[in-house]
């Protein structure tokens, strides 16, 4: 609230502060007179707005050096009057304005700013600003006189100068921001003279003089270091703009008089002819504006050039705004500039931010709806003249820019196409446009076939649907570009390409190219797929609607005939890697004992058939498979539910491809089945197979009977298979009967491709029926107690004593076993023994008779098995062992089925445990516990006869290697080896309830692994062991332990007792003690941790 609401009042408080300024200019007088400025109110202060700059001039103006920090006081002073009051007089305007540019320059060189600090010159530049806006009505337009040309150049070359070369940013700013108001073309808040036309036109004449100067510095802060700041190149480019466009108005040059009109103007003004003033304006003439035009067209290119890259989007923004401005105001006068100008826009339209995007479709849209022409040209025919030209220049820009500047090159030619419109067919008529941009396409999306990875890459493991890429599509690598939003973009350029223009005309001219040479094919096939899906119209953002797209018929005619080229055998048979010969059979080594790779790990290297194929052909085969495979999907997306009548065509070769091995192509596959899904309306892809599954197996049959067909039959059961659900199995199972037969033709050929399908159909029954056997529960130990530091509140429920019954029972059973042993017999119970159910076997055919398929299938498999795991390639046998152990598992609920193969198993399953290959051997006891598990009392006495001795002495014999091995020892096959029997030994002690004599010696052969010697993974293998043997026969386990290592002695009941007398007890601690107490004290848990034992 101001205290001083009168002239007199103020006048009062004021003149006091004057005079003592007038007499002695300090700091702390100026500052008492702002202070009580801010009392006086504005209309008091608009009486004496002359009387208060008065003593305030006067300091500016005093002889003799000043200090900075009075002129900094005193110009903020007079900023303070000024932006409180207006200024009506035109002198005082003007003389006030030259003082304060004075302030800027230096007394030794006035056409140099003064070196003065920044805080000065940030003030003097706010107090111009200040008196710019104090100018009342047309006061303000005394300073665009051309008797004011002096003053105003002198102005604008002082702010050019700090705009340029102050390092201050906020100098900078402010300097462009008074540059800007000078132009009358201000954007602050307050309220400005609207300009009439004559005052334009004045403005103009004077600038012209300037805008050299201008022009060239302003395009060096703009194209200048990026370090200066957005805010700073913002800036710039707004004054460049505006300064060009008061200048070079279209509107205004129209009515500039010839140069014979401005000679009869100037015999009628003689003394301005004479004058040094009339020398400095510029007569904007035709002649003037052409040159001039021509040289604005380099900045203007230049200035388009840097800010179409700018890091920043408010940069770019204001580009998008400089060009609209510049297209509606001197799209005549700036001909030249055109081209660059729409160069500008159309990098926009696809600007990854969508405010530029938005900007910059409008103009463009403005533009092309208002028939803009430049050089009496249409603007179609710049466009494609433009079109060409970057066509041509394309491939060498990819390989020298960066990354950026690639991705705006793209952005120019998506803008362009975007640009044209329907037009683009017209411009891909003429066949040089068509050739151009085809070869430019198909260069920069060259491919990176390098990277050795591509084809190691196998699929493992079921290779089901769950197993694509996560991104859902495939990485690749470019040789031109690494950005990852270059590919979209150009996949955006080839769907323009495709919406826009003639379908037929471009597939034909691309696949051309696709034929023409293995060099372009990848490129070509990867521009063929996004043509059709911009026919289509997926995913397209276009600047304006096509006036009529190709109809569903001739969208399905185009894909039908780019299928038929895509599965092609040349084309879609391509070697994708190296097979190993199967008939080839392992060195000649012997085996000697389960664990026979201790001393001597197996390492050789398996032979391959054909040195010829290169990693970079197969990796290119890999990557034009995968993008044909791309390419079905996209058409299936286009043709929607249309494509299930190409789906004859397309089914069989996709299935293919998902029995691939090589992992980039599977997962392509499986992508593409899921999309065909979901195009063409199926539910799932089981639904997909099991629909289209009658010629599917047509085919299969049809091509099994051919060798050469035939393993991409069986690739193609199965990913049927894999990708189906148990309905398809009746549908498979005459094909499966033939490979089946076949397989009994060829036991040394083409055996490998018919396990894989047996293995994978065993996979599918396993995870169909997803039936675990009781006995399979039971393998897993309980937690010891070396898992009680993670599981300290858990504890095993404590065994329940048996009861009265049961013990009597047990006895009965034990007593008639002890009789049947020994021959024991009474005639009855002879008889009931020997002589079977009279209808037994008639019964066991009925239920042959009712055998599930899937249980019969598994029979048919196993019996092909047990011939082949004597085969002499280890490969084959790893395979048959693998299929076994799944065949075992589906038949474990048909004892009667299993039993007699099994006994046929075993002689053939034992030399492979105990004269094989380690590999082999592995496989083998994973057969062997699944085994024990089905078909427990049959494999007891031949698991004790047969095995059990030889794996207690390999495992004897391993014990002490492992002890003395170091921590590398933990990737060597002999350990793994060892791993694996321990932890699968108790689980086949127990499910084949081996008796007293057999599990005391498994005890013995794994006490050595209790030492706390071994690795650790062995020490818990052999605690999981001793952990079985625990629920197995408790007692004598304890007995066992104790005379390892016993923790405490017992003393008798009874004084008249003998001492119990164990030989751990006198042991001290050693390397078994603590495993040993472990067991020790989970066996005491276990039986309800009651007193110890005596």
């Amino acid at each position: 609230m101001a205290v001083f609401d009168t002239p007199q009042e103020a006048f009062g408080a004021l003149r006091p502060v004057c005079v003592q300024l007038t007499k002695t200019q300090t700091v702390e007088t100026v500052e008492e007179l702002q202070a009580q400025l801010r009392r006086v109110s504005d209309s008091a202060l608009q009486e004496l707005q002359e009387y208060v700059l008065f003593p305030l001039r006067f300091a500016l103006k005093a002889p003799g050096p000043k200090r900075e920090r009075l002129v900094q006081s005193v110009v903020q002073c007079m900023a303070f009057l000024l932006s409180s009051t207006c200024v009506k007089k035109p002198d005082l305007l003007l003389e006030l304005f030259s003082e304060l540019c004075l302030c800027l320059a230096s007394p030794s060189a006035p056409n140099q700013v003064a070196s003065l600090s920044e805080e000065l010159k940030h003030s003097v530049i706010q107090a111009i600003l200040a008196l710019l806006h104090s100018a009342y009505g047309d006061v303000v337009m005394s300073l665009y006189q051309p008797s004011a040309l002096p003053h105003l150049g002198f102005s604008v070359s002082l702010l050019l100068s700090l705009a340029e070369r102050e390092k201050a940013r906020h100098v900078k700013l402010e300097a462009l921001k008074c540059l800007q108001a000078l132009l009358l073309q201000c954007d602050c808040q307050e309220f400005h003279r609207p300009l009439d036309e004559e005052d334009r036109r004045r403005c103009g004449d004077l600038f012209a003089s300037f805008l050299p100067g201008i022009s060239i510095s302003l395009s060096q802060i703009i194209t200048g270091d990026t370090k200066q700041g957005h805010a700073v190149v913002v800036s710039a480019l707004r004054v460049f703009s505006r300064a060009i466009a008061l200048v070079m108005a279209d509107e205004e040059l129209k009515q500039i008089p010839a140069e014979e009109e401005k000679e009869e103007v100037k015999k009628k003004k003689p003394a301005l002819e004479e004058s040094r003033i009339s020398q400095l304006v510029v007569h904007r003439d035709p002649e003037w504006s052409k040159s001039t035009a021509a040289k604005l067209s380099i900045l203007i290119k230049k200035v388009v050039a840097s800010v179409s890259v700018h890091p920043h989007w408010k940069a770019r923004k204001e580009l998008v705004e400089m060009v609209r401005l510049l297209m509606w105001t001197c799209s005549h006068s700036l001909a030249e500039s055109v081209g660059e100008l729409l160069k500008a826009l159309v990098s926009f339209v696809n600007d990854e931010r969508s405010e530029i995007q938005d900007q910059s479709n409008e103009v463009l849209k403005n533009i092309a709806a208002q028939g803009m022409v430049a050089d009496n040209r249409q603007l179609t025919d710049v466009l494609a003249e433009d079109l060409h030209s970057l066509a041509t220049a394309l491939p060498r820009l990819m390989n020298s820019q960066d990354d950026q500047g690639k991705m705006s090159t793209l952005n120019l030619l998506l803008g362009y196409l975007k640009l044209l419109g329907p037009k683009v067919s017209t411009v891909l008529n003429s066949a040089s446009h068509l050739q151009r941009l085809s070869k430019a396409l198909v260069q920069v999306l060259e491919l990176d076939v390098k990277d050795v990875k591509i084809v190691e890459e196998k699929c493992h493991g079921s290779g089901g649907l769950e197993e694509p890429a996560k991104d859902g599509v495939q990485r690749k690598y470019f040789r031109f570009f690494t950005d990852d939003r270059i590919l979209p973009l150009l996949q955006h350029i080839c769907r323009v390409l495709g919406y826009y223009g003639n379908i037929y005309l471009l597939v034909d001219h691309f696949m051309d190219l696709y034929g023409e040479s293995a060099l372009y094919r990848k490129q070509a096939a990867l521009v063929v797929n996004q043509l059709v899906a911009g026919a289509a119209g997926l995913e397209v953002r276009a600047l304006q609607e096509r006036e009529t797209g190709p109809s569903a018929e001739d969208l399905k005619e185009v894909v039908a005939s780019i299928l038929e080229e895509y599965v092609d055998q040349a084309n879609w048979h391509l070697i994708t890697t190296v097979e190993v010969d199967e008939t080839d059979t392992e060195p000649a080594v012997k085996y000697s004992g389960l664990l026979a790779v201790a001393s001597e790990p197996h390492s050789q290297a398996l032979p391959l058939s054909d040195p010829k194929p290169t990693i970079h052909s197969m990796n290119s085969n890999i990557w034009q498979i995968c993008i044909q495979l791309e390419g079905i999907g996209c058409f299936a997306q286009a043709l929607k539910r249309d494509f299930r009548l190409l789906l004859l065509s397309a089914l069989y070769p996709v299935l293919e491809k998902a029995g691939d091995p090589m992992l980039l192509i599977g997962q392509a596959a499986r992508r593409t089945l899921s999309e065909i899904c979901c195009a063409c309306g199926y539910g799932s892809v089981p639904e997909l197979i099991n629909q289209n599954a009658d010629y599917l197996v047509d085919g299969i049959s049809l091509r099994l009977r051919h060798v050469a067909h035939e393993p991409h039959a069986l690739q193609v059961l199965e990913a049927m298979l894999r990708h189906s659900d148990a309905n398809v199995l009746p549908l498979v199972q005459d094909v499966f009967q033939d490979i089946l037969a076949k397989l009994d033709q060829c036991h040394t050929d083409r055996v490998s491709s018919f396990l894989g399908v047996m293995h994978t159909l065993m996979q599918m029954l396993a995870s169909w029926s997803k039936v675990e056997p009781p006995a399979l529960k039971a393998r897993e130990p309980e937690v010891g107690p070396w898992l009680e530091a993670t599981h300290p509140h858990e504890k095993p429920p404590a065994l329940q004593p048996p009861t009265a019954m049961e013990m009597e029972e047990f006895f009965q059973e034990h007593v008639k076993q002890k009789r049947v042993a020994e021959g024991d017999l009474s005639e009855s119970e002879d008889e009931e023994q020997e002589l079977p159910p009279p209808d037994a076997e008639f019964e066991a055919r009925e239920e042959q008779s009712r055998l599930p398929l899937r249980a019969q299938t598994a029979k048919d498999i196993m019996e092909r098995c047990i011939h082949l795991l004597s085969g002499k390639s280890l490969r084959v046998r790893l395979k048959v062992l693998d299929v076994l152990e799944l065949c075992v598992a589906a038949l474990g609920a048909h004892e009667d089925i299993l039993l007699p193969l099994a006994h046929r198993t075993w002689p053939p399953l034992v030399n492979r445990l105990t004269n094989d290959d380690p590999l082999a051997v592995l496989r083998a006891f994973r057969v062997l516990c699944v085994l024990g598990a089905h078909c427990g009392n049959f494999l007891r006495p031949r698991f004790s006869k047969d095995i059990l001795p030889r794996l207690a002495t390999s495992l004897d014999r391993q014990a002490p290697v492992s002890a003395r091995a170091g921590p590398i020892y933990g990737h060597t096959l002999a350990f793994k080896l060892q791993l694996t029997v321990l932890q699968g030994l108790g689980s086949l002690c127990k499910t084949l309830d081996l008796g007293e004599n057999d599990l005391n010696r498994v005890a013995s052969v794994c006490l050595p692994y209790l030492s706390a010697k071994q690795p650790a993974k062995l020490q818990e293998a052999s605690c999981s062991v001793f952990l079985y043997l625990m629920q197995m026969d408790p007692d004598a386990t304890w007995l066992f332990l104790c005379n390892v290592w016993c923790p405490q002695a017992f003393q008798p009941p009874h004084p008249d007792l003998a001492p119990i007398k164990l030989r751990g007890m006198d042991k001290k601690r050693n390397e078994f003690t603590d495993n040993v107490q472990r067991l020790l004290e989970e066996l005491h848990r276990r039986e309800g941790g009651g007193e110890e034992r005596p």
